[in-house]
């Protein structure tokens, strides 16, 4: 078989069948989407302005492919759908008896088969089960299983029916949720290891099946992420090269843009194809197969991304969801506060910062905790002065995580914050280095931009004063001096620390491989629980509030000053050259 990383899409080409002799000659086309994250519509509920790509934009490609394709244009998604744009929050938490977008939008397209992603997950059992009930297409996740009957809980795999081809699509999930989510949100559920996973059923589709084409359909990155003894986040990688048998592996999760060949453990070739996040890039390969006498004779695959960002906008699609549109502006729009000053994203790597602080109040002021651990979850956004509306809420706080407070000594919340600034800050070796831990090179990495890491394990830390000296190695830069109220810190002593759900629970692993505390110990040391999101409470309080003066609390700095401070303005003119 020959393979390309790479094709060229041909929009003339011909899509019916043709036979010379015996052999049969059938052309497949591949499109995927992922980590949607809401982006339905060419409109930035968030910050109130059109915004590029979204499955509006979507919807005219297919519409095109499908022209030429017909029924031999497969549509598939990969999950995380369900979070991202206010959109979601409005159907999955506002108003959520409605027939969920994220299942209209689906079901409009003609999708064939979709996964379930961990964001869908996050929104729990009663919103992602009225979801997958809403859904037409079939809902796959072979490695989701029903601790209850010991089988999926969703489908493991569809099988479609082409021109007498038979196309497996077999779905995957990242196991990594236990570490992300609490069991409340996935009870009577457990996320099997990827990679055995693949192997038994694709030893069930070839005994039992018998496709000609298999297509893998997985909610995990390449490689890399969170690595424990039972499984790794990212194994998609591992699957293709140790499993054979996939023709293709349309994937998402880590988003990252991916488009790429392997040769797996059996010397044949697999296409691996990523569109990254928010609907701005689609997935789009070609598959042909010959057949003589009911027989597969050659197969080839390519594959490329496809950039939708600025194609035109489908207009009927946009005219059926106008009421979906209107009753989410409706919700954004509402006035619940007043903010004095502006405050930015961008000023929480370099110090104490008024948009961390204002949360680290909060969450202090909300649970009566002694310390508060936060981080910023987007890269660059700012919540401007004057009136301040829902939308906003989803700039200051961008995911549905919950308020947890747990029992931490003061050691371990050491531990915990060294890991994020070992993350976070370079070693500085003279005063001409970089104070952020760069990449070297991340590409269109959307989650890292230019970090080495992810921004939101950058856990800073209210309720004591503390000094981050970036001379010293990893492990030894955090000097924590007192509690911020003029009381001695002890690292003997058990504190109540508030932080978020997905922290935790082991997101990051700060608590885990930086604190020191094991996995399974960490459900033992939460003492409170917020009913609702995070998000919620926030709102709650700048409500009550009405007027807001957010300030940085000038708790903790980066030292030797001589060395930092022109640091700072170094790296924060390379990663944001346009701010004022």
């Amino acid at each position: 078989m020959a393979f390309l990383a790479t094709g060229c899409i041909n929009m003339n080409a011909m899509t019916e069948t043709t036979v010379t002799s015996e052999v049969k000659t059938v052309n497949l086309r591949v499109i995927q989407t992922s980590d949607v994250h809401g982006s339905f519509f060419p409109y930035d509920f968030i910050n109130r302005k059109p915004r590029r790509g979204s499955l509006a934009r979507a919807c005219t490609y297919i519409n095109q492919l499908r022209q030429t394709y017909g029924r031999n244009l497969i549509l598939l998604d990969n999950g995380d759908i369900l979070q991202g744009q206010p959109t979601c929050y409005y159907c999955n938490f506002v108003n959520p008896t409605i027939e969920n977008v994220a299942a209209k939008v689906i079901n409009y397209l003609n999708y064939d088969a979709q996964t379930v992603g961990n964001h869908d997950i996050e929104t729990g059992h009663p919103v992602y089960d009225k979801w997958i009930r809403e859904v037409e297409c079939p809902m796959l996740g072979a490695n989701i299983i029903d601790t209850h009957t010991g089988k999926p809980y969703v489908q493991p795999y569809t099988i479609l029916e082409r021109e007498g081809l038979r196309i497996a699509i077999l779905g995957l999930i990242t196991p990594a949720i236990p570490n992300w989510l609490e069991e409340s949100l996935w009870t009577g559920l457990r996320f099997d290891e990827m990679v055995s996973s693949a192997r038994f059923w694709m030893k069930h589709l070839q005994e039992n099946e018998h496709p000609d084409v298999v297509i893998g359909l997985f909610h995990a990155g390449k490689e890399g992420g969170i690595t424990t003894p039972e499984y790794e986040e990212d194994a998609t990688l591992r699957v293709a090269k140790e499993v054979p048998g996939f023709d293709l592996i349309v994937f998402g999760h880590d988003h990252r843009s991916c488009s790429d060949v392997i040769r797996n453990d059996a010397g044949q070739e697999v296409v691996l194809l990523d569109p990254s996040s928010n609907a701005y890039n689609l997935c789009d390969a070609n598959i042909q197969v010959k057949m003589k006498d009911g027989k597969v004779i050659y197969k080839q695959v390519s594959g490329q991304l496809v950039s939708i960002a600025d194609m035109a906008v489908d207009e009927d699609y946009m005219a059926h969801f106008q009421a979906d549109i209107d009753s989410v502006n409706h919700f954004v729009n509402r006035k619940i506060g007043v903010f004095q000053k502006p405050v930015y994203v961008r000023d929480s790597y370099f110090g104490n910062s008024a948009f961390c602080d204002l949360i680290h109040n909060l969450q202090l002021q909300i649970t009566g905790a002694d310390i508060s651990l936060n981080a910023p979850l987007t890269f660059d956004t700012v919540i401007p002065e004057g009136d301040v509306c829902v939308a906003d809420m989803f700039n200051l706080y961008k995911y549905e995580n919950q308020i947890y407070v747990m029992l931490l000594t003061g050691e371990e919340v050491r531990r915990h914050l060294e890991m994020s600034y070992d993350l976070w800050v370079n070693t500085m070796k003279s005063p001409d280095d970089h104070i952020m831990l760069l990449a070297d090179d991340n590409g269109d990495d959307n989650q890292r931009f230019m970090f080495k890491n992810l921004a939101f394990n950058f856990d800073s830390a209210a309720g004591i004063d503390y000094e981050v000296d970036v001379t010293k190695p990893d492990g030894e830069k955090v000097h924590i001096l007192s509690m911020s109220d003029g009381q001695p810190f002890d690292p003997q002593k058990t504190y109540r620390v508030s932080m978020n759900s997905y922290r935790g629970n082991g997101g990051g692993e700060l608590l885990t491989r930086g604190a020191g505390i094991p996995q399974k110990e960490l459900n033992s040391r939460i003492v409170w629980r917020s009913e609702r999101d995070q998000r919620y409470y926030l709102m709650q309080e700048i409500e009550k509030a009405g007027k807001i003066n957010p300030l940085p609390n000038h708790n903790w700095r980066f030292v030797p000053e001589a060395w930092t401070l022109p640091a700072i303005e170094r790296d924060r003119q390379l990663l944001f050259p346009h701010a004022k």
